[in-house]
């Protein structure tokens, strides 16, 4: 085993050079569970409440998704692969994040969970039928473990264009034209949230749920404090996973950051991304090439200012490779692309930002003057 130092710490790095310049220092958090309830397999939607479901219904037709199911008050969306639907609108009177779905291996998961968290497993209520179990992280989030019963089929993708590079000649006698129409999406990828309790948020992930860190961020001058963000993964053994479903990170307030879905290709993102700018949409950061992760990613606000992301080319992980360490910092979000704006960062301030961070200095949480400073300094570096 390779091993480096940092001021004066031992530093143990199996995975150098792999996906991060720094391992974990002794004693610092595995970023796994010994004996979790269950390991989920997958991320299968995001439930959201929304006055308008036909203005919602219009923007996701123009992000790229397609419609699995509508009614008169919920409306259902999907990619292009076989599965579940993977984003979840119900009508309600203000737009707000419900939470996350994690979809069960088998349905003696659900049963072992209920047990061990003093819960019922209940039909669902998803197109499709199948078994759910309702939970509540420590953030508050409820959070769903769902075995569904029927699946959507596939439908027809976008073809990824064949590339010339080098002397390595795919195509000849014919040219590039994609075509400006929406980023066809075919999957949800992962979602972000914001936690004032992010010690006790990983490791009830990590412990209920089986998932286990790829990466771990932590501020400046704190690293002995512990991690402030977590890029985590599901453990599928030796099957290569994303690597996060979920992402996590210390903040002032709780609630949800972004959601990310996979489409083809660079091309994909590009000229899905001009369909949208002239349907006049915002663009809150993009297109880049993001570190933890590697995705090619181009984030956009829907017309209720939630963010969305559309990325192609992530990292797989299987469950070998430990997390890895680094700082916070804006200018580490990405290889290249163009400087994170303050729309993605959240950095401009509003009135319930405000109260965000007087509630959390006043709270019983993990926000703190120190942490809270670490947090604006790693935003500005």
């Amino acid at each position: 085993m390779s091993e480096t130092r940092v001021n004066g710490a031992e530093v143990i790095t199996a995975h150098q050079d792999l996906h991060s310049e720094q391992g974990a220092l002794r004693g610092e958090h595995p970023g796994r569970s010994r004996n979790p309830v269950i390991k989920v397999a997958d991320l299968a939607w995001v439930e959201f409440e929304k006055p308008d479901l036909d203005r919602a219904e219009v923007f996701a037709r123009d992000f790229g998704f397609g419609v699995a199911a509508r009614t008169e008050r919920e409306l259902w969306l999907r990619g292009t692969f076989a599965g579940s639907p993977c984003v979840v609108i119900r009508k309600g009177r203000t737009s707000r994040f419900i939470g996350p779905a994690f979809r069960a291996a088998e349905q003696a998961d659900l049963d072992r969970l209920a047990r061990a968290t003093g819960t019922a497993v209940r039909e669902s209520d998803v197109p499709g039928g199948g078994k759910v179990v309702d939970l509540l992280d420590p953030s508050g989030f409820p959070v769903r473990v769902v075995h569904r019963g029927e699946q959507l089929p596939a439908l027809p993708e976008q073809q990824p264009l064949l590339l010339n590079c080098g002397t390595h000649h795919r195509r000849t006698n014919a040219t590039q034209r994609p075509p400006r129409e929406p980023s066809r999406i075919q999957r949800l990828g992962h979602v972000v949230l914001e936690t004032r309790v992010f010690a006790r948020a990983l490791d009830w992930y990590l412990d209920t749920l089986g998932m286990i860190v790829s990466d771990f961020l932590f501020l400046d001058g704190q690293r002995d404090r512990g991690p402030t963000m977590a890029f985590i993964r599901c453990d599928l053994g030796s099957v290569p996973a994303d690597h996060h479903t979920l992402a996590m990170h210390l903040g002032p307030g709780t609630g949800y950051v972004h959601s990310a879905y996979q489409v083809t290709d660079l091309d994909s993102i590009a000229a899905g991304g001009e369909y949208l700018k002239e349907r006049g949409y915002k663009r809150s950061w993009g297109i880049g090439r993001h570190i933890q992760g590697s995705q090619l990613f181009d984030y956009w606000r829907d017309p209720d200012r939630f963010m969305l992301e559309h990325f192609a080319d992530g990292d797989l992980f299987t469950c070998d490779v430990e997390p890895g360490w680094a700082a916070m910092s804006t200018s580490g979000l990405a290889q290249w692309g163009p400087p994170a704006t303050r729309d993605f960062l959240g950095a401009s301030p509003s009135p319930q930002r405000v109260r965000d961070v007087i509630e959390a200095l006043r709270g019983d949480n993990e926000m703190d003057p120190a942490r809270l400073f670490g947090l604006l300094k790693a935003a500005n570096s």
